[in-house]
């Protein structure tokens, strides 16, 4: 059986557990729409910060580094993407191919950004029950009144809860498929097909089950959701937070 991911919460006594789900949420943006606006040194200082965090949660920022491999090689590619396609000063030539300065730090920015947002997503995951951030998500939409709050609510609620399924399920597939050999085919394309269609059948016929068990025991979204309350340490966390907001940018 598969290891347990790292994207889904675990039970601990941090003050990123303590606090109140809806703060957490205001603050996950407020970094997250921060970090779209920053540089280079802000988002390293942010990095570093939310480093501090996952070893401060007991997240073991090892297992962190092995469940995002695949989007470490994404943003590789991003990276000397950006570094061939900005026009500037050349640094490396090699083919017929320029890496420029420009793209090399534009692609780092992209590359800082997109890294950011994916530890904050981990860091709120890693602390906050799928039902917090379920009454947390319905708490911020109900003063809207054309926006169907507990129905979307529901929605985020059951996607939270299905990632670290689909995110095993890959791991389930990887090594069946290693045990019958398939690092034997030097084809990417044929190993990408092989691993997709098995995984896309499974996470397909788990939603399935869970469409059918949900039917069975009369599932809706008017459920009763853990009650909210917040304190003086929320309100310090958000003040604090708007003030990295603005150190950052």
């Amino acid at each position: 059986m598969a290891e347990l991911t790292v994207f889904g919460y675990r039970t601990g006594t941090s003050l990123l557990h303590i606090l109140d789900s809806r703060f957490k949420l205001a603050c996950l943006i407020l970094i997250s729409l921060a970090s779209l606006k920053a540089y280079i040194p802000g988002l390293s200082l942010l990095i570093l910060l939310l480093v501090f965090a996952i070893i401060h949660i007991r997240v073991s920022f090892i297992s962190v580094l092995k469940e995002i491999q695949y989007f470490l090689i994404l943003l590789t590619f991003v990276l000397i993407a950006r570094a061939l396609s900005t026009p500037g000063t050349p640094v490396i030539e090699f083919m017929g191919l320029t890496m420029t300065s420009q793209g090399l730090y534009d692609g780092i920015l992209v590359c800082g950004r997109l890294g950011t947002v994916v530890l904050l997503g981990l860091i709120f995951v890693s602390t906050t029950r799928p039902s917090e951030i379920k009454a947390a998500v319905e708490w911020f939409l109900t003063p809207f009144p054309f926006i169907p709050a507990k129905r979307v609510a529901t929605m985020i609620s059951l996607v939270m809860r299905f990632i670290p399924t689909i995110l095993n399920q890959a791991k389930e597939t990887a090594d069946a498929q290693r045990a019958r050999g398939i690092e034997n085919r030097k084809n990417p394309v044929y190993r990408l097909i092989k691993f997709t269609i098995p995984l896309m059948r499974r996470t397909f016929e788990d939603a399935d089950k869970l469409i059918v068990a949900m039917e069975a025991r009369c599932y809706s979204e008017n459920r009763t959701d853990p009650e909210l309350s917040s304190g003086k340490k929320d309100w310090i966390a958000l003040l604090l937070v708007i003030c990295l907001c603005i150190l950052i940018l």
